[in-house]
């Protein structure tokens, strides 16, 4: 990003520039984000180089350009920008660089073969962030400073890094300065959706110069006898556009026409030489050999190599060396080895001015020779996209190979574009469906839509095995899941077993069947489904993974029955191998999913399990991270541990998991089923500690209420919705959840009957009064002490004042020997005021206040003080 020419009009951009590297370097070293844009040749590329010049000695630069022709190669452009950084480090350090995350990232920089299971694309995006952290930590007190140039041609993957690293940079002393045009960005982003803003983001629009900046311009380079009507009429014919004024003045140099006003008349005939079609006729004057080689040159993109472009032109290094001796005579591209266009504008006019069947033959040959170079399908693949389907089954294979690897390294898109691609060939017909599974498995996490039109292409026709049947049926009820379709899931699973001989796959689907049944917020005949699960299942000692799947599900929907708590403790003793997830069913497995560890740990914290769903839901969060899942599943292991310390009654730790499990949803999109999860959780436990009007904020910035999604929320979300509303004072809207027609009793769960007790004590007491009843039956069989001692608090309210001080006393005792704190202090609360004892409620306030509950430690407090003013 050499300037080679002064800057006209551009005081306020550089202002702006010099401001935020004088920000970076200064003792703060504030990072940010500093974004130009503007049409093309309206002096973007000149302006970062110039702020390249200025911050030069201050600062270390790291320069990165977007292409027409390789947005669709994953990584390129932050490929340009880490690469030549890391590459002045032995590989030794590159590796400690990169710490935990070289599996996960480095690949995607091309610096190591892929070798662990498929990245989640959110965690190469944060391996990558870890990466150019520690590069900025290490440059000796020079901070950082990244300069992306046609920022509206970076490939996708590369946008999203950047716009995930430049939400976040305040944290970091460094910035990025960004050009790009606003329309062609503008479209990128329909695509993939707009990148975060931050408060340290500087939006600056370039406008065209002036005639006065226009004639500056014409003076500088032709001297000071150009009179003002030919200057006018230069400003005239380009509008203003520094980069086709510059090139027409040159023209008017090289054609040496006096710049004086009987000249003026002949300046848009030059000018349309500049662009367009008089480009392409200014490039077929100079011979049909450079004509064919800036065509090839123009097909290969960015870092053209030169030996590479003779190749696609057909003709010899001497003679590609005499063509780009001419090309650069011309000013239409600068460099030797690699070469690159002078401008943007002149690689697009030279590349569509190639005819559409001699560009996609050089697209053809580009691919067969950077394969056969060695470097790899993946490499090849931006080529083969271009090339016209011609029922090719090679060019089939390697793009299903292509797509195989860019999936390694984190990429699912580019995965997603070969795979199309190949199915326009189109393949054999043998060889469609597998292709269709393979496009359905790629496209899971960004579309499920599109996943269940694959996969339900794919079994529609014949091709599978019946291994590839069976887990194209279990991803397909994976995506209707993920799409809100649990009803849809359960058929998928149910058609496909129906068809299924007996065996490990069989009980695979059975499994799926059970789970997404059981997982449907409502179901058509709950009880008798729990039936069949307990038959299937009770019998099963885990001898392998469908048996442990098939004890997983049993135990989860016994929990949400309310059945005995031991039965169900043994249920998932009898799911795991000394006390962990057997492998293939871990935390990252694919073959089963992380749903079934999620409801073995899940079904422990409401068994009083705690210290076993701690332990499980700790190694959900370091599986996730060592692996780089640190998408929503990551999101969704945070939220599990806040489930786990809610239920411990520490609040204030339970807040804390449960926001940065938010945040981090937040990152990969918004209304996923791990948003509905972690924000019933934070409602419920700022609800927990008094802070009702957060809840509410969290609530309503989610939208959680109906019409809920049809996967059951963790807990039960119309409940949480209902302890909110009578948190507020709007007991007549927080009508009772009934659970009973589907059989799930447990009360601790969904609590709706303790909580429509206590809503209807005035007004309904008789009613009240067996709803009470009632939960404690259940809370009995169910046998938790913390299920017990709830029941009986709220069983208390309905007695008689001498046995409602037996019931709590027996409320304290249960829940004091339970591990569920904050549900200890609130029957504390209730006992010591019953009793009016001064020293229970000192050891309730003091209970409440170290589970974070401000609003119960005030309540005991003030109890506390009126008995004893009243004494």
């Amino acid at each position: 990003m050499k300037q080679s020419r002064p800057l006209y009009e551009r005081e306020p951009e550089l202002a702006a520039a010099a401001q935020a590297v004088d920000a970076l370097c200064g003792a703060q070293a504030v990072g940010g984000l500093l974004i130009f844009s503007g049409e093309a040749g309206i002096g973007k590329t000149a302006l970062l180089g110039e702020i390249q010049t200025i911050a030069a000695d201050r600062c270390t630069v790291w320069s990165a350009r977007g292409g027409e022709t390789v947005t669709s190669v994953p990584f390129h452009v932050v490929r340009q920008l880490l690469q030549p950084a890391l590459d002045r480090f032995p590989p030794d350090e590159v590796r400690t660089l990169f710490g935990p995350w070289y599996e996960i990232a480095a690949p995607a920089l091309g610096l190591a073969e892929p070798t662990g299971p498929q990245p989640d694309p959110q965690g190469v995006r944060d391996g990558l962030d870890f990466v150019v952290a520690r590069l900025a930590s290490r440059l000796s007190h020079r901070p950082l400073l990244l300069i992306i140039d046609d920022a509206h041609w970076a490939d996708g993957e590369s946008l999203a890094w950047l716009a995930s690293f430049t939400a976040r940079l305040g944290e970091l002393p460094v910035l990025v300065v960004q050009a790009h045009r606003p329309e062609e960005l503008a479209a990128r982003q329909k695509e993939s959706g707009p990148g975060s803003a931050h408060p340290s983001q500087v939006r600056v629009a370039l406008r065209a110069l002036t005639p006065d900046a226009t004639a500056e311009l014409v003076r500088v380079a032709l001297g000071e006898h150009a009179d003002d009507p030919f200057c006018r009429e230069v400003w005239a014919v380009t509008g203003g556009n520094p980069y086709e004024a510059v090139e027409l003045v040159a023209k008017v140099q090289d054609r040496e026409l006096a710049p004086l006003e009987e000249s003026a008349g002949l300046l848009r005939e030059l000018g349309a030489s500049a662009r367009g079609s008089g480009l392409v006729a200014r490039l077929e004057r100079l011979g049909t050999n450079a004509n064919r080689f800036a065509w090839a040159a123009a097909v290969l993109g960015t870092d053209i190599s030169q030996d590479l472009a003779a190749t696609l032109a057909g003709m010899s290094s001497a003679e590609a060396a005499d063509c780009t001796a001419r090309l650069r005579e011309a000013r239409i591209v600068t460099g030797f080895d690699p070469l690159e266009f002078v401008h943007p504008l002149i690689a697009s006019a030279v590349y569509r001015s190639i005819p559409p069947a001699t560009r996609t033959a050089m697209h053809g040959r580009a691919a067969w020779a950077i394969t056969r170079a060695g470097l790899g399908p993946a490499a090849a693949s931006r080529h083969l996209l271009e090339v016209h389907p011609d029922d090719d089954q090679e060019l089939v294979e390697q793009l299903r190979e292509a797509a195989k690897q860019h999936l390694a390294v984190g990429a699912p898109e580019a995965a997603r574009r070969c795979l199309e691609r190949a199915l326009q060939e189109p393949p054999r017909q043998r060889v469609k469906a597998t292709l269709l599974y393979e496009l359905g498995c790629a496209t899971l996490l960004s579309s499920p839509a599109t996943t269940v039109q694959h996969l339900r292409a794919a079994l529609d026709m014949p091709g599978l095995g019946d291994d590839q049947r069976v887990d194209a049926t279990y991803r397909l009820a994976a995506a209707h899941s993920h799409n809100n379709q649990l009803k849809e899931a359960a058929s998928a699973l149910a058609a496909e077993a129906a068809r299924t001989a007996p065996g490990p796959g069989l009980m695979r689907l059975q499994a799926a069947h059970f789970l997404w049944e059981g997982m449907q917020a409502g179901e058509e005949d709950g009880p008798g489904r729990s039936g069949r699960l307990a038959r299937n299942a009770d019998h099963l000692q885990g001898r392998d993974n469908a048996e442990r799947a098939l004890l997983t599900l049993r135990a989860f929907d016994a929990m949400l029955r309310g059945e005995n708590s031991q039965l169900i403790v043994d249920l998932c003793e009898r799911a795991l191998v000394d006390g962990h997830p057997a492998r293939g069913l871990g935390w990252t497995d694919t073959e089963w999913g992380f749903e079934l560890p999620t409801l073995v740990g899940i079904t422990y914290a409401f068994t009083d399990q705690l210290d076993r769903a701690e332990e499980l839901f700790g190694e959900a969060v370091r599986a996730f991270e060592i692996s780089g899942w640190s998408g929503a599943h990551l999101a969704f292991a945070h939220t599990l541990l806040g489930l786990v310390h809610r239920r411990r009654g520490r609040l204030a730790e339970a807040e804390g998991f449960l926001r940065e499990g938010l945040r981090l949803a937040d990152r990969v999109g918004s209304g996923l089923p791990v948003h509905w999860d972690a924000a019933c959780l934070l409602i419920d436990t700022l609800v927990a500690r008094g802070r009702v009007t957060e809840a509410r904020e969290i609530a309503d910035r989610y939208a959680f209420g109906a019409p809920y999604p049809s996967a059951m929320v963790l807990p039960d979300g119309p409940c949480v919705r209902g302890r909110l509303l009578l948190a507020e004072g709007r007991t007549k809207e927080a009508a009772g959840h009934t659970l009973e027609p589907r059989g799930r009793f447990n009360g601790v769960w969904a609590p709706w009957a303790g909580d429509l007790a206590r809503a209807l004590a005035e007004d309904d007491p008789a009613r009240a009064a067996q709803l009470a009843t009632t939960a404690r039956v259940h809370a009995e069989r169910f046998g938790t002490d913390t299920a017990i001692g709830e029941a009986l608090r709220c069983v208390s309210l309905f007695a008689r004042p001498e046995d409602a001080t037996h019931l709590l006393a027996e409320s304290v005792r249960h829940l004091e020997a339970s591990p569920s704190a904050y549900e200890h202090a609130l029957a504390l609360v209730d006992y010591g005021i019953a009793i009016r004892s001064p020293r229970e409620l000192a050891r309730a306030h003091k209970l409440a206040t170290a589970c974070g509950a401000e609003s119960l430690a005030n309540r005991a407090h003030q109890a506390r003080a009126s008995i004893r003013s009243s004494e």
